[in-house]
């Protein structure tokens, strides 16, 4: 036991990385491999991802690892995306980006068709225009070729998996990120699908985290849990609740997105839950994770990138410096408000918000930034409240995981506005989760209660103690 090499290949929206992850039977040591940008593309007024690049560079890094005798490779991705390949296992198209425009009006369709309450008694998903679901009812309404031509459907992660072992699954977890897979019965919403006219034959077996899919080139290849959050919950440094426990914690998987949630042991499907609009997506050992999305960091990246093509070059670290020297602002506005979707100027979109609103105006880079920061821990504090009540849990703690860890002020403004501590770290906390699940299949580790222990023990957790100021504004 002990002394086991794994790779972790992690994709996220902005950036991708594959990391070596040596375990020597007490604690883990991180080896980043390789990294490389996730840049999307514009072609004829689509946005894609360019995968074929991306493929290419997990390449690049697991050659890079193959010195270190690796025992396994997990693969985690963002969510909701998907591939479909033809009846030879080619690849059709490029896939599209959530980003795309082609959702538009596709969420009324489906309403119009079967009503939101039988949508989210077959699904338990949040009701969202990136979801799964509207991107391939896109593709039916307009009579895509694609969709004739294709033979069988598979997530981002799991097309990773199947160009590296020739499986052809779908993972649990990032499966019921599609707004397609029933938790009731644990298979795909066939019912749902055939009343959409969404061909379910394409869709294949689905796994659990932990399955060995097969090997690439000698090395085996294990599923994680292949959605990036449900890798990211893994890690969280707390004790697993039980099954009977009304007292949980709750964590924040902050990023790009921002995924404020409880774990569970079954899904929420109640009149409440779906009044809320909160998600059951997979965990990992027949968990649930019960959360919102909320619009997260996203918001700065695209300001940071507006001054920057104004000549005005922050770094992240700038940005919240000067947000800290801004003070108290009280411009708060819905991070989920859909004028955040896409790309493009959003401290206008901020400031125009805001007009509307009433409020006041956030001219200097500082104040936007802050407002940013403010909205986002105002929004936590209200999912949080959504999540507690519909699942009756009462919640002692928030773990923050993931790079928006290491955002100090917005971790503060986060333990004001809630009232509750917050544990922030792992900053690496998708890595660390798609390793840990590989070392429990490879019988390294016993359960997920030691993998969180181990991480608990990690020194780069920082407290902090939540202060009236905000709670009270």
């Amino acid at each position: 036991m002990g002394n086991k090499t794994v790779l972790a290949v992690d994709l996220g929206a902005e950036s991708g990385r594959v990391t070596a992850v040596q375990f020597n039977g007490r604690t883990l040591h991180l080896q980043e491999l390789h990294r490389f940008p996730n840049t999307a593309v514009t072609a004829h007024h689509t946005l894609y991802w360019d995968i074929l690049r991306l493929w290419r560079e997990i390449q690049t890094g697991i050659e890079k690892g193959k010195a270190l005798q690796p025992a396994s490779i997990g693969v985690d991705t963002w969510g909701v995306d998907f591939a479909l390949l033809d009846r030879q296992d080619n690849l059709i198209g490029n896939p599209v980006h959530y980003r795309d425009g082609r959702t538009a009006g596709m969420m009324e369709r489906a309403l119009a068709i079967v009503p939101q309450a039988e949508i989210f008694a077959q699904t338990g998903i949040q009701f969202m225009p990136i979801n799964t679901l509207y991107q391939i009812l896109s593709l039916v309404a307009s009579r895509s070729p694609h969709l004739q031509m294709a033979g069988t459907f598979l997530t981002i992660p799991d097309l990773l998996n199947f160009w590296l072992t020739g499986a052809k699954v779908c993972e649990f977890s990032n499966a019921t990120t599609t707004q397609l897979f029933n938790p009731g019965n644990g298979r795909w919403a066939t019912d749902l699908m055939t009343r959409l006219d969404i061909p379910f034959t394409i869709f294949p077996e689905i796994v659990p985290p932990g399955a060995r899919l097969g090997a690439y080139e000698g090395i085996p290849v294990i599923a994680p849990a292949c959605h990036d959050t449900g890798s990211a919950v893994a890690a969280v440094p707390a004790q697993t609740p039980t099954v009977s426990a009304r007292h949980t914690f709750a964590y924040i998987s902050s990023g790009t997105w921002s995924l404020v949630g409880l774990e569970m042991d079954k899904p929420v499907l109640t009149p409440a839950a779906l009044t809320a609009n909160v998600t059951n997506e997979g965990g990992v050992y027949g968990t649930y994770r019960l959360l919102k999305n909320v619009m997260g960091l996203w918001i700065l990246q695209q300001c940071r990138m507006q001054w920057a093509a104004e000549g005005h070059t922050y770094s992240y670290g700038e940005l919240i410096e000067m947000a800290r020297e801004a003070g108290l602002v009280t411009a708060v506005f819905n991070p989920n408000d859909p004028l955040f979707l896409t790309p493009g100027d959003h401290p206008q979109r901020i400031r125009e918000l805001c007009r509307q609103t009433g409020q006041p105006v956030p001219e200097t880079p500082g104040a936007v930034v802050r407002s940013v920061l403010q909205s986002l821990a105002w929004a936590y504090r209200e999912v949080l409240a959504e999540l507690t009540a519909v699942s009756g849990r009462t919640v002692s703690a928030i773990h923050i995981v993931g790079g928006g860890s290491r955002n100090e002020l917005l971790n503060q403004l986060t333990a004001d506005a809630t009232g509750l501590p917050i544990i922030a770290g792992p900053v690496e906390a998708t890595v660390i989760g798609n390793a840990l699940v590989q070392l429990i299949t490879l019988g390294e580790i016993a359960d997920l209660s030691q993998a969180r222990q181990m991480v608990a023990g990690m020194t780069e957790l920082k407290r902090y103690e939540p202060n009236s100021v905000m709670r009270d504004a």
